[in-house]
């Protein structure tokens, strides 16, 4: 039977104390209530500082994360950067070949069926797993790398040529004949005088009357004159069967059968003969055969 338990509470202004009563089955109870409460405050208390240490943990996972694609995306630009000086060496090889007449072309590995594999930001970037970024990530470097030996073992090749035919080069047009900007390019356009289509036999770069004009490579003049509907024009063959005109000008410096290097002034840009304003009109004959004057410009 269980007991009855009796607990002193206050003593009153007269000296009498008041007590509380109660069965021994109903402090059990509060035993037992006070004991739930206690465990369930240190459980929640518990949850509380996992969920503080998980949260902590989340948001530095996050920042690692943030930080780790903010590296991929440097590394990213990097690598187009890579590659566009890769494709401006090739660009600038291949044009030497061609000047030097050398039908061997450099081996790139990979270069046609790896190209579309390697946009890098594009196909990459939107995988979100880590550790496939990163392997990616190694091999497309490689590739890179594997790419940039070849075309130094390329440029080695190239020098060692153009030490062999230095006397060759020099007499090869690769400079801008003047400075301006190219208003028409080589190939089919339609005329500015009968708005039909022809083929352009040079390109026009235009610029402000009276800007020298340069030889764009050591030769001699076959012609300084007038030129039918290009007005002053002067024409310089150079070895190899190679030719340079230059039309349009306002005035020229040199005469037929004199020896030019490249660089020296030969005229001044003018607007004479067929000619919408101010400019030059610059070809390049192969025997005789009208090509793209921007093949034999390197800089």
């Amino acid at each position: 039977m269980l007991r009855e338990y009796q607990i002193v509470i206050f003593k009153d202004q007269h000296g009498v104390y008041r007590k509380l009563r109660f069965h021994g089955w109903l402090f059990v109870v509060i035993l037992i209530a006070l004991a739930g409460m206690v465990a369930a405050s240190v459980a929640l208390l518990s949850y509380y500082a996992d969920y503080t240490i998980n949260k902590n943990e989340l948001a530095a996972s996050e920042k690692t994360v943030q930080e780790q694609k903010t590296q991929l995306l440097s590394l990213s630009e990097k690598v187009k950067d890579i590659e566009t000086d890769l494709a401006r060496i090739r660009n600038f090889d291949a044009k030497l070949r061609m000047m030097i007449n050398l039908d061997q072309e450099p081996i790139h590995a990979g270069t046609q069926s790896d190209e579309r594999d390697q946009d890098f930001s594009k196909k990459y970037l939107p995988l979100y797993r880590q550790e496939m970024l990163a392997r990616n990530l190694h091999k497309f470097l490689h590739t890179l790398s594997t790419q940039a030996q070849l075309e130094q073992a390329s440029q080695e090749q190239l020098l060692s040529l153009f030490n062999e035919r230095k006397d060759y080069l020099s007499s090869t047009p690769s400079i801008w004949p003047t400075r301006g900007w190219i208003s028409s390019e080589f190939g089919e356009r339609l005329s500015p005088f009968t708005n039909r289509k022809e083929f352009h036999k040079g390109m026009d770069i235009s610029t402000s009357l009276g800007t020298p004009v340069h030889a764009t490579a050591a030769g001699t003049v076959v012609f300084a004159g007038e030129g039918q509907g290009a007005g002053p024009t002067v024409t310089i063959e150079h070895h190899g069967g190679i030719s340079t005109s230059y039309s349009h000008l306002r005035d020229f410096t040199v005469a037929g059968g004199q020896s030019v290097s490249r660089g020296d002034v030969i005229g001044s840009v003018g607007d004479a003969g067929r000619s919408t304003g101010p400019h030059l009109h610059y070809e390049i004959r192969v025997n005789g055969v009208p090509v793209n004057p921007m093949h034999y410009i390197l800089d």
